[in-house]
């Protein structure tokens, strides 16, 4: 067992686990991951007592990703995907299909554990940097095709970090698309009074929010480029909140107050 020790935005990364591993151990779970499993297997840390039992969103945040990245990928053979804060996702290992080369971004010290049972190849590379320093840019080919996406990361940084992140990488990198999740601003407000998620873990402040009616003529307002961004839902499948989620989505009053995934496609 490998004893992991991190806090902050870093240690989120061991709450997705800790949920992404209990849906893929399943027998008939949706998420099918046994690197996942393995990972989550191999790690000395108090999965419950930090984040209580497991639920549904994350494993189905990390399928919808599946279900877009994939088709993508078909669609470029070759080309680029950059996971900003990668973290423990074992997306690549999912998806891989033989071609594609892959970016794994994150802070140096949540690399470090990453790479303690992921180890890079030659198509499926690490970079220690945050996803605000924008040097990562530089390993990124801007002729090949390329596709960025971020679980769980652009909530947790400032308003005006996330416009400048964002433009950036559409000026850097003709017709990429993106993929990111976004909370509500009501889910914003309660991490910034203090989301206390169990007696043993309060979960980072998260900032930057977007409700999902605003976002389209946000980013849009953020650069020309953009041409096109679908929005949908990432609630929870099998529990009573997943069921509230999916009734609010259904009714356009209460949509709002989602969260949501974006895709974002731009023009070169």
């Amino acid at each position: 067992m490998t004893r992991i020790k991190l806090t902050g935005v870093p240690e989120t990364m061991l709450w997705t686990l800790h949920n992404r591993a209990a849906e893929a151990a399943k027998p008939n779970g949706f998420l099918k991951d046994p690197d996942c499993v393995r990972i989550y297997q191999s790690i000395d840390y108090d999965f419950v007592g930090s984040f209580g039992p497991p639920d549904g969103s994350h494993p189905l945040r990390s399928k919808l990703f599946d279900h877009v990245v994939v088709p993508w990928c078909a669609a470029h053979p070759g080309g680029t995907v950059v996971e900003l804060g990668a973290g423990l996702e074992t997306q690549f290992q999912r998806v891989d299909d033989g071609r594609v080369r892959w970016l794994c971004v994150d802070v140096p010290e949540a690399i470090e554990v990453r790479e303690r049972f992921l180890p890079p190849t030659d198509r499926c590379r690490s970079v220690k940097k945050s996803a605000l320093d924008l040097t990562w840019l530089d390993e990124v080919d801007p002729a090949s095709p390329t596709f960025v996406s971020a679980q769980g990361l652009l909530m947790y940084f400032q308003p005006d970090e996330v416009r400048h992140l964002f433009t950036t990488i559409v000026e850097r990198l003709p017709g990429v698309e993106l993929l990111f999740d976004t909370i509500p601003h009501w889910f914003s407000r309660k991490t910034l009074a203090g989301y206390q998620k169990t007696p043993g873990y309060r979960a980072p402040p998260m900032p930057w929010a977007v409700n999902p009616n605003e976002l389209a003529p946000l980013l849009r307002s953020w650069n020309e480029r953009v041409t096109e961004v679908t929005t949908g839902g990432s609630g929870y499948p099998r529990t009573l909140s997943g069921l509230t989620l999916r009734l609010f989505a259904a009714l356009p009053m209460l949509r709002a107050l989602t969260p949501t995934i974006a895709h974002v496609r731009t023009r070169s």
